[in-house]
């Protein structure tokens, strides 16, 4: 494991929170949405932590990303046991900060995964709150999609023609983060941000924990009883891997 992730954000070639600060780093990408600069944003979580070191291909992808941010508490925590401040953000909580941004400097929108019913109401929910926002492009994949197949392809395609420089990813890990970094390289001028449910939330095809539950860092508890057959083992394979990930933080901490 200690060659696949990093805490302290010190260890040349391991996944990595690369930007540790929010405001600067959606400074960054607005910067980079003025300049048709294109980007790839992971958020890294334990889930993806433990997948990382089982899948080789998810390991490449989330290197090949430009930005990774802190999305769950132990992220943060691990990240402060070994001596790096970073601050909690999620990928269902960047959907309306870089939407404002994508209105402000006339970047426009596509979102690629869910359902299509989903993105139609979260296409109309974002232009609704963020006015001069364009989604140009809704691209609901089949089930099975292949993020190195054919159809991939064809919807990496559909998001160049629309002209969008900013793409929504709402495929799931490990899918979407390998179709962003198979993407960075094909459409160099568009921004890929990978978000999870995060427009199922916005939608309201899926529920999001109470405020309270996420103020007590417990989502990941509320999610399990919601769908307990569906998340129990990946949580449990979540809290097996702590006890190693504390001791390589603390590792890190100690060589400075």
């Amino acid at each position: 494991m200690t060659d696949l992730v990093s805490f302290s954000g010190t260890s040349p070639g391991t996944v990595r929170v690369t930007h540790a600060d929010r405001d600067p780093f959606l400074d960054e990408i607005e910067a980079r949405m003025r300049a048709g600069q294109g980007f790839t944003i992971a958020t890294l979580n334990l889930d993806h932590v433990v997948k990382i070191a089982h899948d080789p291909a998810f390991r490449a992808a989330y290197l090949a990303q430009s930005h990774v941010v802190a999305d769950g508490n132990p992220i943060v925590w691990l990240s402060r046991l070994a001596g790096r401040e970073v601050e909690l953000i999620p990928g269902s909580e960047l959907i309306h900060p870089l939407c404002e941004r994508a209105a402000r400097t006339n970047t426009k929108v596509a979102l690629l995964g869910s359902t299509e019913e989903t993105l139609a109401t979260a296409a109309d929910r974002l232009a609704a709150a963020h006015p001069g926002l364009e989604v140009v492009a809704r691209i609901a994949p089949a089930q099975g999609f292949d993020p190195d197949g054919a159809a991939a392809k064809e919807a990496l395609e559909a998001v160049g023609a629309s002209g969008a420089g900013l793409c929504l990813l709402a495929l799931g890990a490990p899918k979407q983060e390998r179709l962003a970094a198979r993407a960075g390289p094909l459409l160099p001028r568009c921004g890929f941000v990978s978000i999870g449910a995060g427009l199922d939330f916005i939608a309201g095809t899926q529920t999001r924990a109470p405020d309270w539950v996420r103020a007590m860092a417990a989502e990941w508890l509320w999610r399990a009883a919601g769908n307990p057959r569906r998340l129990a083992a990946r949580y449990l394979a979540c809290l097996a891997i702590l006890p190693r990930l504390g001791r390589i933080a603390w590792t890190e901490r100690r060589r400075g």
